[in-house]
Protein backbone atom coordinates (compact mmCIF):
# COMPACT_ATOMS: atom_id res chain seq x y z
CA UNK A 1 0.00 0.00 0.00
CA UNK A 2 1.28 3.47 -0.89
CA UNK A 3 0.58 5.38 2.35
CA UNK A 4 1.70 8.76 1.00
CA UNK A 5 -0.82 8.49 -1.86
CA UNK A 6 -3.68 6.73 -0.10
CA UNK A 7 -3.78 8.67 3.20
CA UNK A 8 -5.52 11.54 1.43
CA UNK A 9 -8.44 9.20 0.61
CA UNK A 10 -9.40 8.85 4.27
CA UNK A 11 -11.89 11.48 5.43
CA UNK A 12 -12.75 10.54 9.00
CA UNK A 13 -11.03 9.92 12.29
CA UNK A 14 -11.64 6.17 12.56
CA UNK A 15 -10.23 5.47 9.11
CA UNK A 16 -7.10 7.53 9.77
CA UNK A 17 -6.67 5.84 13.15
CA UNK A 18 -6.67 2.39 11.53
CA UNK A 19 -4.00 3.47 9.07
CA UNK A 20 -1.97 5.06 11.87
CA UNK A 21 -2.02 1.82 13.83
CA UNK A 22 -0.82 -0.07 10.79
CA UNK A 23 1.96 2.40 10.06
CA UNK A 24 3.16 2.46 13.65
CA UNK A 25 3.87 -1.26 13.45
CA UNK A 26 4.85 -1.75 9.83
CA UNK A 27 6.47 1.42 8.56
CA UNK A 28 9.70 3.16 9.51
CA UNK A 29 8.65 6.35 7.75
CA UNK A 30 8.69 8.72 10.74
CA UNK A 31 7.70 11.74 8.68
CA UNK A 32 4.57 9.96 7.48
CA UNK A 33 3.81 8.82 11.03
CA UNK A 34 3.90 12.42 12.28
CA UNK A 35 1.75 13.60 9.36
CA UNK A 36 -0.88 10.98 10.15
CA UNK A 37 -1.05 12.03 13.80
CA UNK A 38 -1.52 15.65 12.82
CA UNK A 39 -4.28 14.63 10.41
CA UNK A 40 -6.07 12.84 13.23
CA UNK A 41 -6.12 16.00 15.32
CA UNK A 42 -7.36 18.01 12.36
CA UNK A 43 -10.07 15.42 11.74
CA UNK A 44 -11.20 15.62 15.36
CA UNK A 45 -11.35 19.39 15.10
CA UNK A 46 -13.47 19.39 11.95
CA UNK A 47 -15.81 16.67 13.18
CA UNK A 48 -16.76 18.74 16.20
CA UNK A 49 -15.43 16.29 18.81
CA UNK A 50 -13.39 19.10 20.41
CA UNK A 51 -15.14 22.01 22.18
CA UNK A 52 -14.20 25.34 20.60
CA UNK A 53 -12.24 23.42 17.99
CA UNK A 54 -11.91 26.54 15.86
CA UNK A 55 -9.07 27.52 18.22
CA UNK A 56 -7.05 24.35 17.58
CA UNK A 57 -4.79 25.58 14.79
CA UNK A 58 -4.12 28.85 16.61
CA UNK A 59 -3.37 26.93 19.81
CA UNK A 60 -0.85 24.66 18.09
CA UNK A 61 0.78 27.56 16.26
CA UNK A 62 1.21 29.49 19.52
CA UNK A 63 2.68 26.39 21.17
CA UNK A 64 5.25 26.15 18.39
CA UNK A 65 6.02 29.86 18.77
CA UNK A 66 6.57 29.74 22.53
CA UNK A 67 8.65 26.54 22.26
CA UNK A 68 10.92 28.31 19.80
CA UNK A 69 10.97 31.38 22.04
CA UNK A 70 12.05 29.39 25.11
CA UNK A 71 14.86 27.76 23.18
CA UNK A 72 16.05 31.15 21.94
CA UNK A 73 15.83 32.52 25.48
CA UNK A 74 18.30 29.95 26.80
CA UNK A 75 21.06 31.60 24.79
CA UNK A 76 19.91 35.04 25.84
CA UNK A 77 19.88 34.22 29.55
CA UNK A 78 23.51 33.16 29.43
CA UNK A 79 24.44 36.56 28.01
CA UNK A 80 22.30 38.38 30.57
CA UNK A 81 23.94 36.49 33.42
CA UNK A 82 27.41 37.24 32.07
CA UNK A 83 26.55 40.91 31.64
CA UNK A 84 24.96 41.50 35.05
CA UNK A 85 27.02 43.36 37.66
CA UNK A 86 25.08 42.32 40.78
CA UNK A 87 25.64 38.82 42.11
CA UNK A 88 21.95 38.68 43.04
CA UNK A 89 20.90 39.45 39.47
CA UNK A 90 23.44 37.02 38.03
CA UNK A 91 22.01 34.26 40.21
CA UNK A 92 18.44 35.17 39.22
CA UNK A 93 19.29 34.82 35.53
CA UNK A 94 21.09 31.50 36.15
CA UNK A 95 18.11 30.20 38.12
CA UNK A 96 15.71 31.20 35.37
CA UNK A 97 17.95 29.44 32.84
CA UNK A 98 17.42 26.16 34.68
CA UNK A 99 13.74 26.96 35.03
CA UNK A 100 13.47 27.58 31.28
CA UNK A 101 15.01 24.18 30.58
CA UNK A 102 12.21 22.66 32.65
CA UNK A 103 9.61 24.74 30.86
CA UNK A 104 10.83 23.40 27.51
CA UNK A 105 10.38 19.86 28.77
CA UNK A 106 6.93 20.80 30.03
CA UNK A 107 6.01 22.14 26.58
CA UNK A 108 7.11 18.83 25.07
CA UNK A 109 4.68 17.14 27.45
CA UNK A 110 1.93 19.49 26.28
CA UNK A 111 2.54 18.47 22.67
CA UNK A 112 2.56 14.83 23.73
CA UNK A 113 -0.77 15.23 25.54
CA UNK A 114 -2.25 16.45 22.26
CA UNK A 115 -0.69 13.52 20.37
CA UNK A 116 1.50 15.93 18.41
CA UNK A 117 5.24 16.09 17.80
CA UNK A 118 7.00 18.92 19.66
CA UNK A 119 8.16 21.26 16.92
CA UNK A 120 9.07 24.85 17.60
CA UNK A 121 9.43 27.72 15.18
CA UNK A 122 11.53 30.86 15.22
CA UNK A 123 9.87 33.47 17.41
CA UNK A 124 10.39 36.90 15.87
CA UNK A 125 9.16 38.66 18.99
CA UNK A 126 11.72 36.91 21.21
CA UNK A 127 14.42 37.56 18.63
CA UNK A 128 13.67 41.28 18.78
CA UNK A 129 13.58 41.38 22.57
CA UNK A 130 16.93 39.59 22.85
CA UNK A 131 18.50 41.84 20.22
CA UNK A 132 17.38 44.83 22.26
CA UNK A 133 18.90 43.31 25.39
CA UNK A 134 22.24 42.94 23.61
CA UNK A 135 22.11 46.56 22.47
CA UNK A 136 21.49 47.63 26.06
CA UNK A 137 24.48 45.66 27.30
CA UNK A 138 26.72 47.28 24.70
CA UNK A 139 25.42 50.77 25.43
CA UNK A 140 25.82 50.58 29.22
CA UNK A 141 28.73 48.15 29.60
CA UNK A 142 30.92 50.91 31.03
CA UNK A 143 28.26 52.05 33.52
CA UNK A 144 27.69 49.13 35.93
CA UNK A 145 25.49 51.27 38.18
CA UNK A 146 23.03 51.62 35.29
CA UNK A 147 23.61 48.33 33.50
CA UNK A 148 21.76 46.12 35.98
CA UNK A 149 18.68 48.36 35.92
CA UNK A 150 18.73 48.25 32.12
CA UNK A 151 19.12 44.46 32.06
CA UNK A 152 16.19 44.02 34.43
CA UNK A 153 14.11 46.24 32.18
CA UNK A 154 15.04 44.11 29.16
CA UNK A 155 14.40 40.87 31.05
CA UNK A 156 11.00 42.00 32.26
CA UNK A 157 9.97 42.81 28.69
CA UNK A 158 10.73 39.17 27.92
CA UNK A 159 8.78 38.00 30.97
CA UNK A 160 5.75 40.09 30.04
CA UNK A 161 5.77 38.61 26.53
CA UNK A 162 5.91 35.12 27.98
CA UNK A 163 3.17 35.87 30.52
CA UNK A 164 0.90 37.10 27.72
CA UNK A 165 1.69 34.04 25.58
CA UNK A 166 1.16 31.47 28.31
CA UNK A 167 -1.94 33.29 29.52
CA UNK A 168 -3.54 32.90 26.09
CA UNK A 169 -2.44 29.27 25.84
CA UNK A 170 -3.96 28.41 29.22
CA UNK A 171 -7.23 29.99 28.14
CA UNK A 172 -7.28 28.13 24.82
CA UNK A 173 -6.52 24.82 26.54
CA UNK A 174 -9.31 25.38 29.05
CA UNK A 175 -11.85 26.26 26.34
CA UNK A 176 -10.96 23.13 24.35
CA UNK A 177 -10.95 21.00 27.51
CA UNK A 178 -7.32 19.96 27.16
CA UNK A 179 -7.05 19.46 30.91
CA UNK A 180 -3.51 18.09 31.04
CA UNK A 181 -2.20 20.78 28.71
CA UNK A 182 -3.95 23.46 30.75
CA UNK A 183 -2.35 22.28 34.00
CA UNK A 184 1.13 22.13 32.46
CA UNK A 185 0.86 25.55 30.86
CA UNK A 186 -0.60 27.08 34.03
CA UNK A 187 2.42 25.84 35.98
CA UNK A 188 4.76 27.64 33.60
CA UNK A 189 2.61 30.78 33.66
CA UNK A 190 2.93 30.84 37.47
CA UNK A 191 6.72 30.52 37.20
CA UNK A 192 6.94 33.40 34.73
CA UNK A 193 4.90 35.63 37.04
CA UNK A 194 7.14 34.69 39.99
CA UNK A 195 10.24 35.57 37.97
CA UNK A 196 8.75 38.94 37.04
CA UNK A 197 8.07 39.69 40.72
CA UNK A 198 11.62 38.65 41.66
CA UNK A 199 13.13 40.96 39.05
CA UNK A 200 11.06 43.84 40.39
CA UNK A 201 12.30 43.12 43.91
CA UNK A 202 15.93 43.12 42.77
CA UNK A 203 15.35 46.35 40.89
CA UNK A 204 13.80 48.12 43.87
CA UNK A 205 16.25 46.73 46.45
CA UNK A 206 19.44 47.17 44.41
CA UNK A 207 19.54 48.08 40.75
CA UNK A 208 17.25 51.12 40.71
CA UNK A 209 18.55 52.57 43.97
CA UNK A 210 21.67 54.70 44.01
CA UNK A 211 24.34 54.33 46.65
CA UNK A 212 23.85 56.44 49.73
CA UNK A 213 25.96 59.57 49.79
Amino acid sequence: MNFIRDIHLFANYSSIQRVLNAVSWKSSDLTLFVTLKDMIMASKNKSGEMPNGHLHELFVDELKDILGAERQLLKGLKKLADGAHSDTLKEAFKTHYKQTEGQIERLKSVFSSLDLTARGKKCKAMEGLLNEAEEIMEEFQDSPEVLDAALICAAQKVEHYEIASYGCLVTYARLMEHTEAEELLAATLAEEKETDVLLTEIAMDEANVGEAQ
